[in-house]
């Protein structure tokens, strides 16, 4: 038997419930390469961006596992923040809201 080098022990867990990466690219159309990726944990070799999180989600779901954890190991290993504080608008020094511009003044005024 092959040494799991996988993070989190992913590989042990996914092949203990038996569940294979054929079965899971085919049910989430993602890439074995991908999916063999997140369980070495080489996130740079995934496409990027939000399908990162997406793929680590499926990836999680697909061999029931907790899906925070595996995201939390990815924050870290990516130096990202693993939450924004959703309370707090980031864009307020800038006059803007939750994204969108402050309102303009009424017509006229």
């Amino acid at each position: 038997m092959k040494e799991d080098q996988s993070v989190l022990g992913l590989e042990t867990i996914r092949r203990n419930r038996g569940i294979s990466l054929a079965q899971i690219a085919e049910s989430t159309k993602i890439s074995i390469r991908s999916l063999e990726a997140i369980e070495r944990g080489e996130f740079r070799k995934l496409p990027g961006g939000i399908y990162n999180t997406s793929y680590i989600r499926q990836y999680a779901r697909a061999i029931d596992y907790d899906e925070s954890a595996i995201l939390s190991y990815y924050h870290r290993v990516m130096g990202a923040p693993e939450r924004l504080n959703a309370g707090t608008p980031h864009n307020r020094d800038h006059g803007f809201v939750s994204g969108y511009p402050p309102p303009t003044t009424i017509m006229g005024s």
